[in-house]
């Protein structure tokens, strides 16, 4: 394997962009790195690009990332605040699930994100992202609860998208993102008193 460039969240997206991690199929028109605050607390890590995404090279700028902008503002955020990547940098053919191979093909660009930020909480979207985590869990026992796993603070929560698909859990995620706040005070109490 190629070596690469772990130094600067800027280097890592010239990569990506370059495509030098998973790039499923000839389909892809843009990697998609991710974006937003290099020192943020919070990092927000979904599965993997979508049409819209593939198509701007931005992450979750289509239905479900209107929807999470909505959610980010239900708890006093804006995108800037925060970093959103996801699991896999490229859009899988037909929008299928990303693939083994191609989440370890992402994750050295993945782990290296996480290592530069070190967001002080992983908000998990959607059932791929978790498991990456949280291997063995399901979703729709875990999600809204805050798990501590391999030093990392992780909350499972459902993707946005999966509210656009099942109205009835639109309001499980707003409920799931109001946990935010008080999930991101009782880390910062934990690492004070540790």
């Amino acid at each position: 394997m190629e070596s690469i460039d772990l130094s600067s969240l800027e280097v890592i997206a010239e990569q990506i962009k370059a495509g030098k991690c998973c790039k499923p199929s000839d389909d892809v028109k843009n990697p998609v790195p991710g974006e937003g605050n290099p020192k943020a607390e919070i990092m927000f890590i979904g599965e993997a690009p979508g049409l819209n995404e593939d198509l701007q090279g931005k992450p979750f700028v289509g239905n479900s990332g209107k929807f999470l902008t909505e959610m980010l503002g239900s708890v006093g955020l804006i995108r800037e605040d925060v970093f959103i990547t996801n699991i896999v940098k490229c859009r899988p053919p037909e929008n299928r699930d990303p693939f083994p191979e191609e989440i370890e093909a992402c994750k050295p660009f993945l782990e290296g994100q996480i290592a530069l930020i070190r967001p002080l909480l992983i908000v998990c979207l959607g059932r791929h992202s978790m498991n990456y985590f949280l291997p063995g869990f399901k979703i729709s026992e875990v999600h809204g609860r805050l798990k501590h796993s391999a030093n990392r603070y992780i909350l499972p929560l459902y993707h946005p998208a999966a509210a656009l698909h099942n109205g009835s859990l639109r309001q499980t995620l707003l409920d799931d993102f109001a946990k935010i706040p008080s999930a991101l005070n009782k880390i910062k109490e934990i690492n004070k008193n540790s």
